[in-house]
C-alpha cells in the first residue's frame, strides 16, 4: 500500500467533472460513485479524516435545464449550478450514507479562503464535523460566484482547503494519471513520477488543455501543487475513470506525487513566524514562558497585558514581563474579549464572555517561538 495514502491522518480527495459525470449523456455515474464510497470507507477506517472537494454541480445542471453544447453564459452556469448542485449533494449523501457516514455540504467562494474571519469560520465548521466524524463534501459556490466561475478551478479549491485544514495529503482524481514532460501521445512524451521541487522546467510541462466539462488543466494542478506542497502536504495527481481509484493509488497504479519537505504543522508554523505582521502583543508571566517553551498552548491565566488593536485569528507577538518577543502566533480572541479574560483560569471563560470559547488564548500549533 501506497505510504502517503496509507499513513495520512488528514486526507483531501478533489474529484473533476468528467470523473462523476458521463460526458456524453451529462448523468452523474452512480456506480462509480458508490465504489468511491467504499475507498472513503476503508480510509476513515484506518482512522483518517477524509474531505473531499467535488466538481460536478455545474456539469449536472446544465442537462436538466437542456444547456446542452458550447460554452455557458455566466447567468446560465450560475442556473445550471443551482440545480446541480442539489442532485450531486444527494449522490454524496447516498454514496456515503450506504458506507454509514455522515455528509455535511460546504460551498465556498474564494473570499471564505482568503478573509480571514471567513476563513476562521469555515475552518471551525470543517474542523467540527471532523470530530462527530463526518465528511465534510466542498464545491465552490458557483451560484453567486462571479470571477470563479470563469476563471477558477476545483484544483486550487483543494488545495485552499487542505492548507486550511493542515491535510497532510492531498489527491486530485483527474481524466489523466499524472505530469508528462510533453502532452501525453506525442514523441518523446516521458512520463513523470515524483516531483521533489516544483522548478520552472516542471512549470513548463504543463498543458492548457481542459475537459468538455471541467475547468482545470495541467496547469491550474502545478498551482494546487505550490500551495498544498507549501502547506506541508504531500499531493497526488491520479487517473481515476476506474472504480475504486484510491485503492488504487494505495496499490501503486501509476500516478505523480509531489512532495512536501515539511509537516503541515512545522509549514504553519514557518509561516507565522516569518509571513505575518502583528497586529498587538500580549506580555506574559515567567510560567507561561516555561510552558511555552514545553511546548505546551497559551492560556489565559498567564496572560498579564494585552496591547495593539487585534481581531480573532490576527497575529500577535508574545511578550515576556520585560519586553522581549518570546513567541508570535494566531490569537483566538479579539482584543475586547481578550482583556477580559486576562489572568482568568480557562474553565471560568464561559461565565466571563458569555460564551463558550476556546480553552487557550493561542494553541501550540499556531504558535512558533521565535529563534526556534
Amino acid at each position: 500500500m501506497n505510504v502517503e495514502i496509507s499513513s495520512a491522518k488528514r486526507l483531501v480527495v478533489k474529484i473533476g467533472s468528467a470523473l462523476l459525470v458521463n460526458m456524453e449523456t451529462g448523468e452523474l455515474r452512480h456506480e462509480w460513485l458508490e465504489a468511491l464510497g467504499e475507498d472513503i470507507a476503508e480510509v476513515k477506517a484506518k482512522g483518517s479524516d477524509v474531505i473531499i472537494v467535488s466538481s460536478g454541480a455545474i456539469a449536472l445542471g446544465r442537462r436538466l435545464l437542456g444547456l446542452h453544447g458550447g460554452a455557458l453564459k455566466l447567468q446560465e452556469s450560475q442556473a445550471a449550478a443551482a440545480c446541480g448542485q442539489i442532485v450531486l449533494a444527494h449522490a454524496w449523501q447516498k454514496a456515503l450514507g450506504d458506507q454509514n457516514i455522515t455528509t455535511g455540504q460546504i460551498l465556498l467562494t474564494l473570499r471564505d479562503t482568503e478573509e480571514r474571519r471567513r476563513y476562521l469560520n469555515a475552518r471551525a465548521t470543517l474542523f467540527t464535523l471532523l470530530k462527530q466524524g463526518a465528511v465534510p463534501v466542498i464545491n465552490e459556490n458557483d451560484t453567486v460566484a462571479t470571477s470563479e466561475i470563469r476563471y477558477g478551478d476545483n484544483d486550487r479549491l483543494a488545495a485552499r482547503v487542505s492548507s486550511m485544514v493542515s491535510a497532510d495529503c492531498l489527491v486530485l482524481l483527474s481524466d489523466v494519471d499524472g505530469l508528462y514532460t510533453r502532452p501525453p501521445g506525442e514523441p518523446g512524451a516521458r512520463f513523470i513520477d515524483q516531483v521533489e521541487k516544483i522548478t520552472p522546467e516542471i512549470e513548463a510541462m504543463a498543458g492548457t488543455a481542459a475537459t468538455d466539462v471541467g475547468s482545470g488543466g495541467m496547469i491550474t494542478k502545478i498551482e494546487a501543487a505550490k500551495i498544498a506542497v507549501g502547506a506541508g502536504a504531500n499531493m497526488v495527481i491520479a487517473a481515476g475513470q476506474n472504480p475504486h481509484p484510491l485503492q488504487r493509488i494505495a496499490n501503486g497504479e501509476r500516478c505523480t506525487w509531489f512532495k512536501s519537505a515539511a509537516t503541515p504543522v512545522v509549514a504553519r508554523k514557518r509561516w507565522i513566524a516569518g509571513s505575518l505582521d502583528t497586529d498587538g502583543s500580549i506580555t506574559i508571566d515567567e510560567g507561561a514562558v516555561r510552558a511555552l517553551v514545553g511546548g505546551k498552548s497559551l492560556l489565559p491565566a498567564g496572560v498579564v497585558a494585552i496591547g495593539g488593536n487585534f481581531g480573532r485569528g490576527d497575529a500577535v507577538s508574545v511578550m515576556n514581563v520585560n519586553g522581549k518577543e518570546i513567541a508570535r502566533g494566531l490569537v483566538a480572541y479579539d482584543k475586547k474579549d481578550a482583556e477580559k479574560i486576562i489572568g482568568c483560569r480557562s474553565e471560568n471563560i464561559e461565565n466571563i464572555l458569555g460564551y463558550a470559547g476556546r480553552d487557550e488564548m493561542i494553541h501550540r500549533d499556531d504558535l512558533v517561538l521565535m529563534g526556534n
